[in-house]
Formats: structure tokens, sequence, C-alpha cells
């Protein structure tokens, strides 16, 4: 009954103590209880719930369980807030023989970052049975033992504490014995022997008994030694220590061999009962890793590593036995002192990777904590960045630091970053580590593509085939993928009202321009684009430059003869007076070029003439002059065939025919019939033709002429021979200036009026004015198809017209 009573108030107790750890402390610490070997997977309680926040915000923030001293974590928290059994809980292997057993965490939220302090209590169950140090515990006592004499017996040691601890001790019935339990110094209990009736050697010399140590838990558990007492003759001294608790300090860098401490015990009696032995008590097996006791000195030796940071405090219990059994007990507590032995150690908790190249001095891009096991000053801890990198650390909470950028990223610049972070205690001599952090910078369209030119020139010759490549152009971006991937365009424009798209066109990814169709120098000579890089990023951006193209000129236009009139398009014969002196200018020859440079460089010579020797050929002015004096002997109808030829490559050329008549009046003027090309064959029809149109044609003519004559002597007596022949200024183009030795008509022969066939009394008038521009593009001078004296220029939308007036 009285067991039962003690049972439910053991519940009870536990009961309260439960809440009471449930609930917060006054420092906002949250404190649970569980017992130890508890199934993995028992909710212990709910972390959200007892911080006053939702699940889903204990998983958004990213809630974790963070060890002091970076222990072993034995909890987890789920998606749902519990807090749960991850691993086995021992807690005689956690903590020992401490009756205070507890599991301290750190629960680290983050956005902000936050902690809260969690305890566990481990509490102890029932799980270990008590233990003697020896099965067989022997003593030898002297049959002169008097009634009352007490035999001390070294307790049993249970892992479990408090009421799971041994609470009671049973020894066998016997006649001889009873046991009597005592408490250590220093903490713990022993037994005692107590002899209550006289031994009698010679009755009876051993006796087995067995001792039965029991705990209080629930069920019992119990340990058993057995007792055998030799019975010897008088031995009526025990063993004294010189101390009954020895207390020690080692530093925990102490040398294996060291000796920690030296007990000693006396005994008054002689021989053999006087001789003390030394032996350990019960002993863990780390305890037995680490100590050592010589039984005939009592030295204490350090066999195995202490740790401060592992335990700082063991106890050990020494039994002094003399040589008849009597023994004593006292207890040895080593202190271990701490040494800076530990460096920090560096843990990355957070980092934001990558980190785009945008963020913000000061962005948050990840978090540290440092730690270090050791105590005191050995436990201060210094951190800093080692290399010249954009980031600082800034302390947070308790040993958490924050990795912020000091400046503005530029991944073109640098991409990745190493960062060294090293962590240094205050100890002496002070210890360090290192942790390096790898950091890569995202890429942010910040670039525009940029060309290698402002602007580029481009040179193509005229008729090319459409789709020919002209140029190319580059832009550079130093972004990243997309962003760095540039597209080309042509910016929408005109060329003479056309779109620039009819001339040219650019491949989108290599830049390179193809003429779209041929060109032709004759209508334009240049055009300019702006062409338009552009990337793929958003949003995207872009840059211009300027691309001039120019068509160069080729020998595509054969010369064009303006004066004479090419065959076959009208009679028009000049007139040489009798007396002309050689050197005389006697008629011009005028040509012009569509093409420009070289290839309009004009050249005459004669290829065929009536009298070769009788005149010559301006080589670059087309002029014709008497080579030598004219005599009697020379025939009247002169025929000259004039080849005008280009400077291109390969040459154009053009023919044309110079009729002269060497005549001082008209009256010796032959018909005209007789004009033609002699040398030219032509079929019987055509000759029959032109005959019926002169005979028909001629009286009228020869009345116009000779009226014609007379009327222009009375006004312009001069305009016929007066050494150089009237050129008509309205057969020279506006854009063609004579250069000397370029084979255009000099300023100095444009006169008003000309002369043309058989005819002193007409001339021509050019009725448009030009200035003295460049000749347009497309301009085109031709003869009216009707064989009239009409020559017409042409361009786009505008034509010219030379009309004959009378005077």
């Amino acid at each position: 009954m009285e067991n039962r009573r003690q049972l439910v108030f053991s519940f009870v107790i536990r009961l309260l103590g439960f809440f009471v750890l449930l609930m917060r402390s006054s420092r906002g610490d949250i404190n649970y209880s569980v017992p130890e070997e508890t199934k993995i997977g028992h909710v212990i309680g709910n972390i959200a719930k007892d911080l006053g926040l939702s699940a889903k915000t204990l998983s958004t923030r990213k809630a974790r369980l963070d060890a002091d001293d970076d222990g072993k974590v034995y909890c987890d928290i789920l998606s749902s807030g519990d807090l749960v059994v991850a691993e086995r809980i021992d807690r005689e292997e956690m903590c020992g023989p401490k009756t205070e057993c507890s599991l301290k965490y750190e629960i680290i939220l983050e956005n902000p970052l936050q902690l809260h302090r969690v305890m566990i209590e481990v509490q102890d169950i029932n799980d270990h049975s008590p233990v003697f140090a020896s099965d067989m515990i022997k003593f030898e006592i002297r049959e002169s033992a008097m009634k009352g004499a007490r035999f001390a017996v070294n307790g049993a040691h249970d892992a479990d504490i408090g009421q799971n601890g041994v609470q009671s001790y049973v020894l066998q019935n016997n006649a001889h014995f009873s046991f009597d339990v005592h408490a250590k110094p220093g903490g713990g209990k022993y037994g005692e022997l107590v002899l209550n009736k006289e031994l009698d050697r010679e009755q009876q010399r051993e006796l087995t008994l067995t001792l039965t140590a029991k705990d209080g838990g629930n069920p019992q558990r119990s340990g058993t030694a057995v007792i055998h007492v030799t019975i010897l003759d008088a031995n009526d001294n025990v063993p004294v220590f010189s101390q009954s608790v020895y207390k020690v300090n080692v530093p925990e860098s102490a040398a294996l061999g060291t000796v920690v401490a030296t007990v000693t015990a006396t005994d008054a009696d002689e021989g053999a009962n006087g001789d003390v032995t030394y032996e350990f008590g019960y002993l863990s097996e780390e305890l037995n890793r680490l100590f050592k006791l010589n039984e005939k000195t009592g030295d204490i030796i350090l066999d195995g590593q202490v740790d401060f940071e592992k335990e700082s405090r063991y106890e050990l219990s020494i039994q002094g036995k003399d040589g008849a059994g009597l023994a004593s007990f006292a207890s040895v507590i080593v202190e271990v002192s701490d040494v800076n032995d530990n460096p920090p150690a560096i843990f990355l908790k957070s980092v934001q990777n990558p980190v785009p190249e945008n963020a913000a001095p000061g962005t948050e891009v990840g978090i540290i904590n440092v730690q270090d096991k050791d105590t005191g000053k050995n436990k201060q801890v210094h951190c800093s960045i080692q290399q010249n990198v954009p980031f600082q650390l800034i302390p947070s909470i308790k040993n958490y630091f924050s990795i912020v950028t000091t400046s503005e990223l530029d991944r073109e610049q640098v991409a990745e970053y190493n960062i060294t972070i090293t962590a240094t205690d205050e100890g002496m001599p002070p210890l360090s580590s290192s942790k390096v952090i790898h950091l890569s910078v995202s890429d942010v369209n910040d670039n525009p593509p940029v060309f290698d030119e402002q602007s580029y020139s481009a040179y193509v010759a005229e008729n090319n085939k459409a789709g020919t490549s002209i140029c190319s152009v580059t832009a550079r971006d130093p972004d990243w993928r997309q962003n760095g991937t540039v597209l080309y365009s042509l910016l929408p424009s005109e060329v003479n009202g056309v779109p620039v798209s009819s001339f040219l066109s650019i491949n989108a990814d290599t830049g390179v321009i193809h003429a779209v169709r041929s060109f032709d120098y004759e209508q334009f000579r240049s055009l300019k684009v702006q062409v338009v890089s552009r990337d793929n990023g958003s949003p995207p951006l872009s840059s211009n430059a300027t691309v001039s193209v120019f068509i160069t000129d080729e020998n595509d236009n054969s010369p064009q003869i303006l004066y004479p009139a090419p065959e076959g398009k009208s009679l028009m014969t000049e007139m040489v007076p009798k007396a002309a002196l050689s050197g005389s200018l006697v008629s011009k020859v005028i040509a012009v070029d569509a093409d420009s440079g070289q290839n309009a460089w004009l050249s005459y010579r004669i290829v065929k003439s009536t009298d070769p020797g009788l005149f010559s050929m301006g080589v670059h002015s087309g002029e014709i002059r008497v080579q030598r004096d004219i005599s009697e002997s020379d025939s009247m109808k002169q025929n000259l065939v004039i080849s005008v030829r280009d400077n291109g490559q390969p040459p154009l050329s053009a023919t044309c025919s110079v009729y002269l008549l060497i005549s001082d009046n008209l009256a010796e003027v032959p018909e005209l019939k007789d004009m033609t090309y002699e040398e030219k064959s032509s079929k019987l029809t055509s000759y029959l033709i032109i005959a019926l149109v002169s005979v028909s044609t001629f009286f009228l003519t020869f009345i116009i002429l000779i009226l014609a004559v007379r009327f222009c002597r009375r006004r312009k007596p001069r305009l016929l021979f007066d050494g150089a022949v009237a050129i008509p200024s309205a057969y020279l183009p506006p854009n063609y200036a004579e250069v000397e030795g370029a084979g255009t008509l000099r300023s100095s022969y444009n006169y008003d009026a000309y002369l043309t066939t058989g005819s002193h009394t007409s001339d021509f008038k050019f009725i448009r004015s030009y200035n003295d521009s460049t000749l347009p593009a497309g301009g085109t001078l031709r003869k009216s198809p009707d064989d009239s004296n009409i020559i017409t220029f042409s361009e786009a939308g505008e034509e010219g017209v030379f009309l004959p007036c009378a005077q």
C-alpha cells in the first residue's frame, strides 16, 4: 500500500512538472519535457502554436533547429509545426550521472532573422538495473570480531537517477549478519555488513550470502552480488584515508600517463593486516578508459584524453583494503580545466546564390554562424572577410553574422566571387579557421550593344547582282546569354522617295548587309542607312550605326555623239571655204559619256576619210582642223568617219560621219543626193527611194536655203566663215564642262546658232534652260524619231527640246 502511494505521488509530481515545462519561461524560452527512449516520431509539442505563428509562416520563414555548440540534433520540426523525436534519446548516454539532463536548441527563423531558445528536459525512465562492481564480494573476518562490527560493502550502481536509482538492499536471511545502507561522502551510497552474532571459526569457516540491490522504478529492477565471508583470526583495524574527499584539477591538454592524484590510506595493524591495497569502486566504461589506479601506491594515472567540452568533472570512488579484508572508502573529484584547443567553426546557414548584379548595396546574401566549443575568452570570436571583395560581415544575433553587399556588382567585370571568411578566437595562442563561400553574379540586361565603329563605309560596283554581300557590321554586348544576343535590322528610311529596304537588306544574326537589287551609278551614286543592333534582353537595349554605301562606276555606257547627228537620222554637211589655211577649225564632234571618271574620258580619231592628209582630229577636243592648205585639186566633197572612244576597261566606242563641202558660195554646191556614204553598199531599192525623194525635194529645198543664207548674211555676216564653226550650245548637256584633254566643247565655242546641211539661214535654240549642275540621273539625249532636226533631253518627269527657229 505504501509503495502504491509513492507511485501515485511520483506520477502527480511528474505531471505537474510536465505542464510547467510546457509554459514559456520569463526569458521567452520554450520548455518541453520528453521521456528518454521515446519512439521516433513522437510529438513533443507544437512549435508554431507556442510561438504564436501559423504552420505556413513557420515553413515560409525556413524554421529549423540549431543545437548549442553544434550538438547532436535529436528532434525535428514538421511542416505542421509539431516538434517530434527524430533520433533515439538515451539520457544516460547524454548526461551520465547528472540529475538534470536537457536538450538545448535554437529555433532560427529567417526574413527577418529571429532566434528562440527551446529547452527539452529528458526524463529518466527505469531502463537500467542496479549493477555491483563485482559479482563476488569477499571478506575475511576474524572470529574475534565483536558483535555489532561493521564491514563496508561497495554499493551497487544504477545508471538511472532519482527514484529509478538504487533505493534499497536486501541481504539473504542468515544467522550472523544484517545489512545497513549509508551515504558516501560527496554523494552515492554504500552498505555495511553488521555482525549480529559472533562468529565461530571452528563451527563454520566460510559464509556465502546473496546481496540484492533494488531500484524504485516501475517496474522495479534489481541486481545481485555474492558475499563470501572467510572467517579468520582477529583484525581489529581498518585502513584510514588521509582525506575522505580528494579534489584535483587537470588541464584538458594533460598528456597520457600524467598522475592526476595520489590517495593514501593507513592501517594500524601490523604485517599483512596493515598492508593496504587500493582499487576503484564502480566505474563506467568511459571512466575505465580514462583512468588507471596503482593498487600499491594509490596513484591515479590519466590513461585517456580528457575533453573539457565533453565532460568537465569526474568523480572516482576509491577503496582502501588491508590484507585481512577490512576496507574504507574515499572519493576523488577530478575537475578538468579548459584549454584553447578548439578552433572556431563556421557554419553557412543561408545563402542567396546567384546574386543579381543590380542588387542594391546592403543586400543580405547569406547568413553564417560561428561557434567555439571552448569557454571564456577562448570562446570569444572575431570574424572578417579577408579578400578585397564588395561584401562585409554585419554582426546579428548572438554568433550570427549577415553577409551583405557594400557596393553595386557588375557581372561583366566579375562574374564569380570566392569569399574567404576567417574566424579567430581570443585564446592564447589564438586559433582560427576559414571557410570559402562561392557566390555567382547573375546577369541583368544593363549593357546595350556597341558597334565596333559608329560609321561604316562600303563600296559596291554598279550592275552588281542582287543578293551581293556589301559589308558587315558588328556590335558587341558584354551581357550573358539572351541579354548578350545581338540582332541587327535597318532603320526604316527612304532613298529618293523609295524605301531603303528596296535597296538593302541585313542578316539579323550576322550583320551582313546585302544588295536587294542591282545598282546603277548613273541613277544614284550613294545612299546612307541606319543599322540598329538590339539585344534579346527584357527590356531590350539598342544602339545605332551609320552605313554609307558608295556605288562605283563601271564602263557600261558607250559614248553618245551629240553632234553631228548619228548616221541615218539626218543629212548634215559643213561647208569649208576654199581659202581655209592650215590649222583652221572646220568643225567639232561633240560626244558625251554617261559614265564618270576615266570611263567618261573621250578620245577622237579619224578612222576613214576621203583625203587622209587633208584634215586632222583633236584627240581630246574633237576639233576637226585643216591639216594643210586647201588646193584646187582637192575634192569638193569630203567624207570623214570619226571614232569616239572612252577610256574604260574594256573601252567602248561610237562612230559618226562628218560631211564637208569645200566651197565659197552656194552656187557651187552640188546636188545633195551625191553626199552619201560612197563606200557603203546598200540595196538597189534604197538607192531608188533616196533618188526619188532627192529629186522631188531638191528644188524646194534649194530655194529655202538661198533665202535663209541671204537673210542670215544681213543679220550675222560673220557666222559662216570666221575661221570657226558655229556649234549650237543646246547640244551640250549641262553636266559636261570642258576639261583640257577631256573631249567636250570648250565654253569659247558655244554659240546661239549653227548651220545645217546646205543652210545659211536657220539655227536651233534650246527652249529649256539648264543650270551648270550635275546631269540628272536617268537623263538621255536623243533625236526626234521623225528625222527632223529636233534633239530632245529627257529625265524622269522632265524633257528638254531643241526646236528650229526661223530668223
